[in-house]
């Protein structure tokens, strides 16, 4: 695997806490690392982080990932000591059936989300949809100790390690952490670019793509590329090959679209043209629900040439997101390489 020697730094990025709003963990580390790989690195009002790479002309590029995993925030707490949540971002409730959690009240607290065992359900409950609002969370302590130690507006995050799995790699969060892995390790072999890059670790993009936004107005970028992760259903559970989007080990994604932005056809094209000039593996990817920070800079601040390179993953939204350790150093090559050939020379107007 072509990133093993950074394995530490994407695993520390991958197990960090941080949920819509709440960035804070993530936020110092990329900080703490943007810091020898960029000529100025700042946050703004809603904790975005910007970094910049000074280039030799008035031309930028922003680069985007986003910090935050979708969380809970604690709505209620019972009278017997369970914990009532919100989401923060989108949740299939059905994933959530016997997990462990991190309750982050006045300590960091280990709880579980319960599931009933399953000869004791009624016929009605057997046939129930799971909801998130009918989430309890069990904190094995007593209804004093409970409110002695959470309230209202608590985060919860989901717990999970990051580990190797073969070439791949596993754990939660890597929507959109192994982005931003992305991001740092093309900003380390960037030097002394045409193009200013704007390297821009996004807030609340699970909440709509909000952070983003914000930043299509304060960067104003001539040119905006978006790091996420894309569906990968090329699991058994899909029959339908049309179904999968993209496929693990077939290389990086170069966005067509998704539900919230369809890219520049002259921007994916030149995605597409470095890709096969540097014999970068690559897939196209049409994604049918979804959306990215792309979207926060299409059109913001006026119409502006907008792409995105997606990394193919498995099981998005649980804790056992997966992804391939050579899809990942495609997706660092093709970035890489686009933005050092970013001249502000190439026509993207229509």
């Amino acid at each position: 695997m072509s990133f093993e020697f950074e394995y530490d730094l994407l695993r520390e990025l991958t197990e960090a806490r941080g949920v819509p709003g709440y960035e804070d963990e993530v936020r110092e580390i990329v900080r703490r690392e943007f810091a020898d790989r960029a000529d100025r690195v700042r946050t703004d009002a809603m904790g975005n982080v910007v970094a910049t790479i000074e280039g030799n002309s008035d031309y930028s590029v922003a680069v985007a990932a986003h910090m935050d995993e979708i969380g809970f925030m604690v709505r209620h707490v019972t009278d017997e000591g369970f914990v009532q949540v919100d989401p923060l971002g989108g949740f299939d409730a059905r994933v959530l059936r016997a997990q462990r959690v991190t309750v982050h009240g006045e300590e960091e607290i280990t709880g579980v989300i319960g599931s009933v065992p399953p000869h004791t359900l009624t016929d009605e409950q057997k046939e129930t949809d799971d909801e998130v609002s009918d989430v309890f969370i069990d904190l094995g302590r007593d209804a004093e100790a409970v409110e002695e130690l959470v309230g209202v507006g608590d985060l919860v995050t989901l717990d999970q390690t990051t580990t190797r799995m073969g070439d791949r790699i596993t754990g939660k969060a890597l929507d959109d952490r192994i982005c931003l892995f992305a991001t740092l390790e093309a900003a380390a072999r960037i030097d002394d670019p045409d193009a200013t890059i704007h390297f821009a670790a996004t807030v609340q993009e699970e909440v709509g793509i909000r952070g983003a936004t914000a930043l299509g107005v304060d960067i104003d970028p001539d040119l905006a590329i978006a790091l996420d992760v894309t569906v990968a259903n090329d699991v058994p559970q899909i029959g339908d090959a049309a179904d999968a989007v993209t496929e693990l080990g077939e290389g990086t994604a170069i966005k067509l679209k998704d539900s919230s932005v369809i890219t520049s056809p002259k921007v994916h094209k030149r995605l597409t043209a470095v890709a096969e000039e540097e014999g970068i593996d690559h897939q196209h990817e049409v994604l049918p629900a979804g959306g990215t920070d792309t979207a926060g800079f299409q059109n913001t601040a006026g119409a502006k040439p907008v792409g995105a390179i997606s990394i193919p993953t498995r099981y998005l939204h649980t804790v056992t997101e997966t992804a391939d350790g050579d899809d990942v150093a495609a997706t660092i090559d093709l970035l890489t390489a686009f933005l050092e050939s970013e001249t502000g020379e190439h026509d993207y107007t229509l």
